[in-house]
């Protein structure tokens, strides 16, 4: 019965207090819950800022081990969240000067790579041609964002992937929440001229009617935070595209 309610306790504390029993008596099941909560969204992070699955989950990894390591300099007054997020973007950041370094590129992983990548980034849909159609869309934005400087491809994956609002992503950034928003905006509007001659080419060889564009993606980013949000791209293309990333 005690072990149950151990337990019971373990699952139920929020990551703040997992957090401080990590740091205050090196709770191994109170980090072990942490990590059972965080390994997938963080693998989901380093991937899309990588582009590489494998690279992903060593940097997974590599950011579990830093928290631990680093468990005494967490503030207890801080959300936890935003301290992992930080700790795996600077990871991705150090990983992409390496790559950078050594003259390779992230969109030169294997094709066994990209199809996997197609089928977990893409969104379910209700038959084989539209999955088809919208796998496809999703691995032109994929690489298409892999093109973009950090700075907004790491807005975007935060906000459009783990949909994280406009005041997390600063606080996570440590920048004003006014340039978040304007580095969305500006994200968005390098990825929709990347993507538009690809986009116009795939549906001049295909029925239009295979296409998953769609226009509710610019009131989803609008209602996440109080100011204004201007990252909608006012096009036809770009509401596509922000059908795709959703």
């Amino acid at each position: 019965m005690r072990k149950m309610n151990f337990l019971s306790a373990l699952f139920s504390m929020t990551d703040e207090q997992a957090m401080w029993r990590v740091q205050t008596q090196e709770d191994h099941h109170a980090f072990a819950q942490l990590v059972e909560r965080w390994e997938e969204p963080l693998r989901r992070l380093c991937a899309r800022m990588t582009g590489d699955t494998h690279r992903a989950e060593d940097l997974k990894q590599e950011a579990f081990a830093r928290v631990f390591e680093k468990r005494k300099s967490f503030q207890p007054n801080a959300r936890f969240s935003t301290w992992l997020w930080r700790i795996a973007l600077n990871l991705c950041y150090d990983e992409l000067r390496r790559i950078n370094r050594r003259g390779e590129s992230p969109l030169d992983a294997d094709e066994s790579e990209s199809i996997a990548a197609r089928c977990e980034f893409a969104a379910e849909t209700p038959t084989p041609d539209a999955q088809r159609a919208g796998q496809e869309e999703g691995e032109l934005v994929r690489r298409a964002l892999l093109r973009l400087p950090e700075i907004y491809r790491s807005v975007l994956v935060l906000r459009h992937y783990e949909n994280l609002k406009l005041r997390e992503i600063a606080e996570v950034l440590e920048i004003p929440e006014g340039t978040v928003n304007s580095r969305i905006a500006e994200g968005l509007a390098r990825l929709t001229r990347i993507l538009e001659p690809q986009f116009d080419d795939r549906q001049g060889r295909a029925n239009p009617m295979h296409s998953n564009a769609a226009a509710n993606a610019g009131r989803r980013t609008g209602s996440a935070s109080g100011s204004q949000d201007i990252s909608a791209p006012a096009s036809r293309r770009g509401l596509q595209l922000q059908k795709v990333l959703l």
